[in-house]
């Protein structure tokens, strides 16, 4: 398709070919208003001898296609054009000029923009990113996440986003594949009202560690920190591995911040003066929570960097 575009002082031409009719077509735009009835039916070419029909263009068609539109859009929306009038007379907006009336189409889209953006309701409390893939294959493939990780992010959801069980169920559904997908299908043909804790509970028991809530509480207590690990690197091992002991039952999540505070200063072999420079000992009695932990680990850390 060939286009061409040739401008004048009144006149603009566009030029286009069109495949269909096998014919040139040419677009003029007037930038003064011509009645339809002073424009010629046709034009005649002296080279060729041809007459080019001319169709005019019908503005009274364009103006019902805007309102309808308009009027379709705020159907949509549960609003009427008294909204629109209402906006329009008691927003301030700048005196209207001679290029742009208070009426004109563009200041009735601005009142439209304004009203819809008035009423537009707040996204959805509870929103949590899709869940990445996990299919229980080993080795775990490259676009897939290692089930620890992905139990992690499923738990997190679960818990925390307050969209009813079935979009939960449906969250969990949509990210799994292979083994996985079928312990799922599992579940839901047993009970097709299972929640979404017996989803992850079957799945846990078919991918995850089989160690107890004891083993994993064990374990946990004999963490430490490795001799080149940021000590803010180590609080998030913890949580992680503290997370997995209270998901299993072997300890509550009531006395998680004393937990996670104790093993902190038993494991930080490596970082005995920050611990120090925090007063964590002092604070055994009303420990941080995690966050508030993470924080103070990196402030004290930028000072140290600043110092140094």
């Amino acid at each position: 398709m060939h286009q061409g575009r040739l401008e004048c002082n009144e006149l603009t031409f566009c030029r286009l070919f069109h495949t269909s009719l096998n014919c040139l077509l040419v677009l003029c735009e007037c930038k003064e208003d011509v009645p339809k009835d002073n424009a010629p039916k046709e034009v005649f070419n002296q080279d060729s001898g041809e007459s080019w029909q001319i169709v005019t263009l019908n503005e009274t068609k364009v103006a019902d296609d805007f309102t309808l539109k308009l009027k379709t859009l705020l159907d949509a929306e549960g609003k009427t054009m008294d909204d629109i009038q209402g906006l329009l007379s008691s927003s301030p907006r700048p005196s209207p000029s001679p290029d742009r009336p208070a009426n004109s189409t563009e200041s009735i889209l601005q009142a439209v923009g304004d009203l819809l953006e008035k009423t537009r309701k707040p996204p959805a409390e509870g929103g949590y990113r899709r869940l990445r893939l996990f299919s229980g294959n080993l080795p775990v493939p490259p676009s897939e996440e290692p089930f620890d990780h992905w139990l992690e992010q499923a738990w997190l959801m679960v818990e925390e986003s307050d969209c009813t069980d079935k979009e939960k169920r449906r969250r969990l559904m949509e990210s799994l594949k292979g083994p996985a997908l079928e312990i799922a299908k599992s579940v839901r043909e047993a009970d097709p009202e299972a929640s979404p804790t017996e989803y992850l509970e079957a799945l846990e028991s078919a991918f995850g560690s089989a160690e107890s809530g004891d083993d994993l509480y064990f374990a946990f207590r004999l963490m430490q920190q490795q001799p080149s690990e940021k000590l803010s690197d180590f609080l998030r091992r913890l949580e992680r591995a503290l997370a997995k002991v209270i998901q299993r039952g072997g300890f509550p999540a009531s006395s998680k911040d004393q937990a996670r505070l104790e093993q902190l200063l038993r494991g930080a072999v490596a970082s005995d003066l920050m611990l120090i420079q925090l007063r964590l000992r002092e604070r055994k009695s009303s420990p941080p929570t995690f966050l508030q932990l993470l924080s103070e680990i990196r402030t004290e850390k930028r000072k140290w960097e600043w110092w140094s």
